[in-house]
């Protein structure tokens, strides 16, 4: 908890990002982006050496900078079927260590390609099966088949529609899409929001959570929100902004508020980490005000202690349909619980991890 208020990370990867786990030549790009991502999104004492970036990451780092080092009390772990990388880049073994170790701790996610056609369909029959029910199916705008990364879109009546209905069969209500962030030198339309549309009408029982939701096509996404009610946006790399960019941040936010009859419903706090450390960013979303300015212009509603526990938690649990309440007392006491209480306050960031001596 922050101040008081209860925080589910939407989004949160340990990703493989060793040499050897890169298959086509996309893979180099991605890595470098995120390796970049992790010096511009954050200030001194929250960087690590691309050396060190560049790796393998383990469970329990992302567990201590998420869980110890910050304020997260729950997080979302999304299985990623990026095919540039042998496992794509966040593999379902790691699901398992948490469904195995945190079980109350973590929400998961599968992922799949869906222009893998009826191979995608039996892979997600497997995952369901191995990670006990997840809460989610994550999926990517483009697919990696060799050295073409080819594209499909949510609309897609013949490859995205058969995966939304083997979702619903299987029970999971969740569907997360990648958008907005480009994975290197691609066509942008397949990151556009527009085929999301006829997908939220078709499927009006499942709820389309939006990831990078704001950092483009904020209008078009705001709008989106709007007209359809099972539409959500995710604030993974949104939230960053608050740190590098905070009045890009007060713009997107302001935007979701003004279009969705001025309130912050169907907006999940989520930070990517390990990406960027996500203390600094839940720091500043916490103390976080619009300014007068935009208030009074905009006619968005203060960004008070109400709006942040929706966003922060409350947002995530009801998209998702759970108790809140009950799933919060199920970590008293535990492991994790008692790893902080050892500790004299938050302790340094990466301090808990195995970079504890390679930040600056």
């Amino acid at each position: 908890m922050i101040d008081g208020m209860p925080v589910v990370d939407a989004i949160v990867h340990p990703y493989n990002l060793s040499p050897e786990n890169e298959k086509t030549s996309h893979a180099p790009f991605i890595t470098r982006m995120l390796s970049r991502a992790n010096h511009e999104a954050l200030g001194p004492g929250y960087r690590i050496p691309r050396e060190k970036y560049e790796r393998e990451w383990p469970m329990e780092d992302v567990v201590a900078m998420s869980f110890v080092e910050s304020y997260a009390d729950l997080a979302a772990y999304h299985v990623l079927p990026i095919g540039a990388f042998h496992d794509g880049i966040c593999g379902i073994d790691k699901a398992l260590e948490c469904k195995k170790r945190w079980p109350q701790r973590f929400f998961l996610y599968a992922g799949v390609d869906p222009m893998q056609g009826q191979q995608a369909l039996d892979e997600l029959d497997e995952q369901y099966e191995r990670l006990g029910g997840p809460s989610g199916l994550k999926l990517y705008p483009n697919s990696w088949v060799g050295d073409q990364m080819l594209g499909w879109k949510m609309d897609d009546p013949e490859v995205a529609f058969p995966l939304f209905e083997k979702a619903q069969s299987l029970g999971i209500k969740v569907v997360a899409i990648h958008k907005a962030l480009p994975l290197g030198p691609v066509e942008l339309s397949y990151y556009a929001m527009d085929d999301i549309d006829r997908a939220a009408m078709t499927f009006p029982d499942l709820q389309f959570e939006v990831v990078h939701g704001g950092m483009g096509f904020l209008d078009e996404s705001a709008w989106q929100m709007a007209r359809f009610d099972n539409v959500w946006i995710n604030l993974e790399s949104t939230a960053t902004m608050l740190t590098t960019k905070p009045r890009s941040f007060e713009q997107a936010l302001a935007t979701f508020a003004a279009r969705t009859r001025k309130s912050y419903d169907r907006i999940l706090w989520g930070t990517g980490c390990m990406v960027t450390h996500p203390r600094p960013h839940l720091e500043r979303f916490a103390a976080y005000e619009f300014s007068e300015e935009r208030m009074m212009g905009w006619g968005v509603p203060p960004l008070d202690r109400v709006a942040k526990r929706k966003i922060l938690a409350e947002n995530y649990a009801t998209m998702h349909g759970i108790d809140l309440d009950e799933r919060l007392a199920a970590i008293k006491g535990d492991e994790i619980e008692q790893w902080r209480a050892s500790l004299d306050g938050i302790p340094s960031p990466y301090s808990q991890t195995t970079l504890a001596d390679h930040v600056y």
